[in-house]
Order: structure tokens, then sequence, then C-alpha cells
């Protein structure tokens, strides 16, 4: 976003993200840049929901640290405020966790693929994620009925895992953890 006056590039931060309204829409701030989503659709919810009993039960269980569902704060750069779909933080990481937002780096970030806007998750967010130090992220993609695990190695993200259809997916993250497919798309 550029200034009027003066034509310079500003750079939106936290400050800028808490002054937006609250009328429905879902804002992020990508390397200062204003991302303005609507209201994720039924089936996006629908998923994101059975991920995240699956994933809570496993890391509830197994005392391995935190799982969040969004709409919540991470603030991961003075100009990169995200609310993935789903946030993990591990045992080591609970210090990030604050009362009303998450600062620093989770351990995992997922996201649900927007029909609207695919290139925002498969390309904008994954580049930003990537290159924040986000250890882990996962894209999950509900037409394509397709989980694409990916993990950070050296400033890129390489993939470790990919799933599609009904088949169970076994996320390295998580040994031990078995997520059937089929349960998840519905």
């Amino acid at each position: 976003m550029a200034d009027a006056l003066t034509g310079e590039q500003i750079r939106l931060n936290y400050q800028d993200y808490c002054a937006l309204p609250d009328d429905g829409r879902r804002y992020e701030i990508l390397d200062g840049e204003l991302i303005v989503s609507p209201s994720p659709g039924t089936s996006h919810q629908v998923v994101i929901g059975n991920l995240f009993m699956m994933l809570w039960n496993h890391v509830r269980r197994a005392r391995l640290g935190r799982v969040y569902i969004a709409p919540l704060d991470v603030l991961l750069a003075e100009h990169s405020i995200v609310q993935p779909d789903l946030i993990y933080v591990s045992a080591a990481n609970l210090h990030i966790i604050g009362k009303n937002n998450i600062r620093g780096i989770p351990d995992l970030l997922i996201e649900v693929v927007s029909p609207t806007r695919p290139e925002l998750d498969l390309r904008d967010k994954r580049q930003v994620y990537a290159r924040l130090g986000v250890p882990w992220y996962w894209i999950i993609d509900p037409e394509r009925r397709e989980v694409l695990e990916l993990q950070l190695a050296g400033a890129a993200y390489a993939e470790v895992g990919r799933a599609q259809g009904t088949v169970v997916f076994e996320p390295k993250l998580f040994p031990g953890l078995r997520i059937d497919l089929a349960e998840l798309w519905q």
C-alpha cells in the first residue's frame, strides 16, 4: 500500500491491525500488506473442525503442547500478523502464547485452501511462513481432497507428506497420529 501524499510504501503493523473494524471479514497482514478475506464457507469449517478435534485429542493425550483454531492472531513478525486456520505450539514453545494472541513462531500452521484465492495459501503464505521460519506448514485442499505436509528445509519448504482421497494420512510431525481422510471430509 502506498501513501497517497508521498507515494512511499506503507507497511502495516500490529497497531494498524488492531484498528481494523470487527465486521466479519478476516484481516491479516503479510509483509506489511493488508489481506482481506470473506468468512469461510461451510465445507471449510467442517474440515477445520474435524481436523482440530483429531489433532487436539492426539496432542492433549500425549501432552505435546496446544492446538488452536481460528480466529486467533499470530504475530509472526512486526509486519506479518496472520490468523491461520489451525495452530500447533509444542510444549517447548508454550511461552509464545499470550492472553490474547500468539507472539512468535508456532511449530505448525495449517491453512485450508480458499476456493476464491488459492494462491494466498499455496504461494503467498507459504513463502512468508518459510521466510519467517515456521518449521511445519500443512495445506489442506477440500476440493482436491488433499493434505500436503511441508517441513522447512533451509529457506523453503520441502514436501514430506501428501495424502489424497480417503486414505489414512500419517503426518511426520506427529508419529502415531493417523488421520482418516474419509472422516476429515465428512
